[in-house]
């Protein structure tokens, strides 16, 4: 009883503060009116043949369970598992697929990453499709071992067997309120592995179509799902059954003086970012989503440097040997004759997420805007 009041009186004063504030909060971006998700209809008859009018509107955990539930229709073998996958899992993204599909095809875990995930290389390693859900990004070090040093592996150590039917899924980046354990983005822990891939969609649409594409795809994937566009981010997104490539970058606004790379989340607060650039500076930003941060897709990214002249990378997680960086040095060192700027890197503070500071510690509208402003006028 006494913890109870405790963390009462400590929960209270947060929420009161959050729901009363007169403080606008710094990172005031509306995911759900962005530029890219206007034009989805056009996105998605052109992407997905024979579309046509069959689409409906999603949010993007509807997006990631019709694709799992598409996936698991389609392939028999494949079984989908993880912390609380049974009832819906936290962000209800498996909801209803264990009534659809039986208890033996989808199901709970125990509490551990590690053997969780072990399991689904176990059971791909054999030939089957295995889908696990570690319940937050934050959570996924417990399982480093077996997917650094088992499944990105397999395929170099065995001429037999190979574990490319795994995919683990996990929420992942800030929403607001998550602090040290409910905020973290590692995609670059991974990103650095050879054997392993690297996905982090940033629409329903796209999160569909390159989930289908994870799933089947020949090697180990980590399918990062940013945890504050479940419900916020709405699609109209294809009922067929379609993938997008892996590997490959889209070019979501194109513009012929500044390119500005990211993924995820992160466009949203870009795009909003390039927008008032137009308006105030007269400034045209390219806006690359790479979609795959492992392995990322050099051509689109030197081809619109080479371009413009000038390049910016964005993400959510810390700077220091962050996704950035490669994409950073490799964009230096290749495009090195066509820059007139140093490359910009806009990236979280290097310090664990705090509560009462979090919307200032990854990047904002104002900190992307300010680089655009200092990469033009260098």
């Amino acid at each position: 009883m006494l913890g109870l009041r405790r963390g009462l009186c400590a929960a209270l004063p947060r929420r009161l503060h959050r729901a009363y504030s007169s403080v606008p909060a710094v990172n005031a971006v509306d995911y759900g009116h962005a530029g890219f998700l206007a034009t989805s209809s056009a996105r998605a008859q052109h992407m997905v043949p024979g579309a046509g009018e069959n689409t409906t509107s999603m949010n993007l955990y509807q997006a990631v369970n019709d694709a799992l539930r598409t996936a698991l229709e389609t392939d028999e073998q494949m079984v989908l598992f993880g912390e609380d996958v049974a009832f819906g899992g936290v962000f209800r993204c498996t909801m209803g697929l264990q009534e659809q599909f039986g208890a033996s095809r989808v199901f709970n875990t125990p509490l551990s990453e590690q053997g969780l995930v072990g399991f689904g290389v176990g059971y791909a390693a054999m030939g089957q499709t295995a889908v696990a859900e570690v319940q937050f990004a934050d959570y996924v070090f417990p399982a480093f071992d077996q997917l650094v040093n088992e499944a990105a592996k397999y395929r170099y150590r065995s001429t037999t067997f190979n574990c490319g039917g795994l995919t683990v899924r996990m929420p992942c980046g800030t929403v607001g309120h998550g602090a040290l354990y409910h905020s973290q983005s590692p995609e670059a822990f991974f990103a650095h592995c050879p054997g392993l891939k690297v996905v982090v969609p940033r629409s329903p649409l796209q999160a569909k179509g390159l989930l289908l594409a994870a799933i089947r795809d020949p090697n180990p994937v980590l399918f990062m799902e940013p945890k504050c566009l479940y419900r916020a981010s709405v699609e109209h997104v294809p009922l067929a059954d379609y993938q997008l490539p892996l590997s490959s970058a889209e070019i979501l606004q194109p513009g012929g003086d500044v390119t500005l790379v990211a993924y995820g989340a992160l466009l949203y607060t870009a795009e909003k970012a390039a927008a008032m650039a137009k308006k105030d500076l007269g400034v045209e930003v390219e806006i690359i989503d790479l979609r795959t941060v492992a392995p990322w897709d050099r051509e689109t990214v030197f081809k619109s440097v080479n371009k413009t002249g000038r390049c910016i990378v964005a993400h959510e997680a810390p700077q220091t040997n962050g996704v950035s960086a490669d994409v950073a040095a490799e964009v230096q060192k290749n495009c090195f004759l066509r820059l007139e700027a140093p490359v910009e890197r806009i990236a979280g503070v290097d310090t664990p997420v705090s509560l009462a500071f979090e919307n200032f510690q990854i990047p904002n509208v104002t900190r992307i805007y300010d680089a655009i402003k200092r990469i033009i006028n260098y």
